[in-house]
């Protein structure tokens, strides 16, 4: 239990971001800096934004939120008044299920509890909507089944169970948001692949592509964590996403177009696809090496992802900025400038 006096060691202006050097905390942390928070930020290595946070101003350690001992000692270092908890084990193939347990459930028991110990009057832990797996009658929202559909979205499920509890027994202040398909300048893998297949006018769809697809721009979930931090109550969870969903077919055709592209899409059967990641997977786990072709990837040819944003409006006053041909664009900016589409 802390103390009165714990509680008020907490810094109003200084914030701490957890997983701050990757693509979502790194926007997170210049939207800050930019507002005039004095912030922290903790990663398991550098990222590619390190140098450059650093030089912005941003106070930077390296760490795992799998440790209780670092957790403790970073909070007493930041002393934040708010903890935006983005750091999770994510995209890791050939690593024990151990390993995103550690990280996705008990890493974000040590950080809430240390947070609340120093006297973080807010904590923000950043899930994900694949908690809710394919949703069977999208549009979906918060309250849609939860039925994740690998591990890891099963862990991020399981760190918003220890956050509720922590709320439930001691009413500490803490909000889940729940991020759609992010996206946007300064991230190398999520939507690159898309780009790629694109750029050449032509696009491999296995199925129909009349599933649903629902992204988030990186400056639109900065603006609903942040929103989160200020106005979310505790014990509840929000979903953030664009305004509106799409199809994969007009996703790819959106894509197409940031590029000045006109796609053309050639369908394919999904099964055999799925059935090649099976093997895939089948062969390399055991030899320990990544496989080109899993299940988690083939899946998004099928499962709907859509939802309601309603609640984090009402609730939150959250309204996405940004819409899918501006965003595409940016991203496909960023993309070229870097040299992922040459």
């Amino acid at each position: 239990m802390s103390s009165d006096n714990d509680h008020n060691t907490a810094n109003s202006n200084r914030v701490l971001v957890t997983g701050g050097t990757g693509f979502t905390g790194s926007h997170l942390v210049r939207r800050l800096l930019k507002d005039g928070f004095e912030v922290y930020a903790i990663d398991n290595a550098k990222g590619l934004f390190y140098d450059e946070l650093e030089e912005l101003g941003a106070h930077l350690r390296l760490g795992s939120v799998a440790d209780r001992v670092f957790c403790d000692e970073v909070l007493a270092w930041s002393k934040p008044q708010v903890v935006y908890h983005l750091a999770a084990a994510f995209r890791q193939i050939n690593v024990p299920k151990e390993v995103y347990w550690q990280t996705n459930v008990e890493g974000t028991r040590y950080m809430c509890e240390a947070a609340r110990n120093v006297g973080a009057s807010k904590f923000v832990y950043c899930s994900t909507c694949g908690v809710h797996g394919n949703v069977e009658d999208p549009p979906g929202g918060e309250d849609a089944p939860i039925q994740p559909a690998d591990y890891y979205q099963y862990t991020k499920y399981e760190g918003e169970r220890v956050i509720n509890e922590i709320v439930a027994q001691t009413g500490y202040d803490a909000t889940t948001v729940r991020p759609a398909a992010i996206y946007g300048p300064g991230d190398p893998a999520r939507f690159l692949l898309m780009y790629k297949h694109c750029k050449n006018g032509s696009f491999m769809m296995f199925g129909s592509g009349n599933t649903t697809y629902h992204p988030v721009y990186i400056d639109n979930l900065v603006d609903c964590l942040i929103l989160a931090a200020k106005k979310g109550r505790k014990g509840e969870a929000y979903l953030a996403a664009d305004e509106h969903f799409q199809t994969l077919n007009d996703l790819i055709m959106h894509v197409g177009k940031s590029m000045g592209k006109d796609v053309k899409i050639k369908h394919y059967p999904f099964w055999p696809l799925y059935a090649m990641a099976v093997a895939c997977e089948v062969i390399c786990y055991p030899l320990r090496i990544t496989p080109p072709l899993f299940r988690r990837r083939v899946d998004w040819f099928c499962q709907n992802r859509a939802f309601k944003i309603d609640k984090a409006k009402e609730e939150l006053g959250y309204q996405p900025r940004v819409g899918i041909e501006e965003g595409l664009a940016a991203t496909a900016a960023w993309y070229k400038s870097n040299g992922y589409l040459s």
